[in-house]
């Protein structure tokens, strides 16, 4: 690696933690490599609007980890809103947070948000927080998923891909949409982040 790739890990992993800082959370996943660093605005990041009005604002949860997934009405993958449930209510009282990201990117989502909600209220009964409708690929991805794709490698390749941030802020894991919610691969990684 040589000297010049020592800098740049330790560059990377001190603009991971002067970004995390930043965010409110105590480091970025992992650190950031100095060639891969995605500045973030602290101000959008880890905000989304929320479904039901107003804002999430991830900051909001630090300490908690949080599984967010892209998600569409439309999709083959949609009966996984129950697994989504299912786990947000099995683990929520431990601190787990469950964000569904409702996303038109491959073509599947409805037409606006208040279809959105109502299809997910009609035939899953959710209560899990949800974001409007939000961009997860390509240069107007929302700036946290922008991130993961340029830290971490994690670009959703289809609805229901799986992203779990630790309590701590770092990126744990990412699974594709055909692991479901509940597999013991995703719910052996939160129980070990758990209280």
């Amino acid at each position: 690696m040589g000297n010049r790739g020592i800098w740049r890990r330790d560059l990377g992993v001190a603009l991971g933690t002067a970004l995390g800082t930043a965010l409110g959370v105590a480091a970025l996943p992992g650190g950031i490599s100095g060639a891969r660093a995605a500045a973030l605005p602290a101000a959008e990041a880890l905000r989304f609007g929320s479904i039901d009005g107003g804002m999430l604002d991830l900051a909001e949860w630090r300490g908690r980890p949080i599984l967010i997934v892209n998600t569409a009405s439309g999709c083959g993958f949609t009966p996984q809103y129950d697994g989504l449930q299912a786990l947000w209510e099995r683990y929520r009282d431990r601190g787990l947070v469950v964000v569904a990201v409702p996303s038109d990117d491959f073509g599947q989502e409805l037409a606006d948000d208040a279809a959105v909600r109502d299809f997910c209220a009609v035939n899953f009964d959710l209560d899990l927080p949800m974001t409007t409708i939000t961009r997860v690929r390509g240069p107007e991805a929302h700036p946290l998923y922008r991130w993961l794709a340029e830290a971490h490698g994690f670009v959703p390749r289809w609805n229901f891909a799986k992203a779990l941030i630790g309590p701590d802020g770092s990126f744990v894991q990412s699974w594709e949409s055909f692991v479901e919610p509940e597999s013991g691969a995703i719910t052996r990684r939160i129980e070990a982040l758990l209280n």
